[in-house]
């Protein structure tokens, strides 16, 4: 977990640092960082959970950048909006992780309150 934390303060000191993306570009870095943090919200579910592994947060980080930023290249080809799709699915799954992580946390809250309540 301190990895991923760690990482991310990383990438936002380069990205305060780095020069601005060039506008051919920033359908790119967008589906890219869309996706990157679908990688994180899915790592912040799994380590909740307790079912976290490194091995397939990482390569999962990777090969959804590059498969998004990929299908936003054949859609520029095409001149078809696959971005958008992309952006959608993406999109769909933070909250999805989101939603699931918020319950998680409930349930974990409750069940605490609950415990508390019969040692009374």
């Amino acid at each position: 977990m301190v990895v991923i934390i760690m990482a991310c303060l990383l990438g936002i000191a380069v990205g305060l640092w780095a020069p601005v993306i060039p506008y051919e570009f920033a359908r790119y870095s967008a589906i890219a960082i869309v996706a990157a943090f679908d990688s994180i919200m899915g790592a912040l579910n799994a380590s909740i959970k307790k079912t976290f592994n490194m091995k397939i947060f990482v390569s999962g980080f990777f090969v959804n950048i590059v498969i998004a930023i990929g299908l936003t290249l054949l859609g520029d080809n095409l001149d078809v909006n696959i971005f958008l799709a992309a952006i959608f699915v993406f999109v769909t799954r933070i909250f999805s992780n989101f939603s699931s992580i918020r319950r998680e946390l409930i349930n974990k809250y409750e069940s605490k309150q609950t415990s508390k309540n019969e040692t009374k």
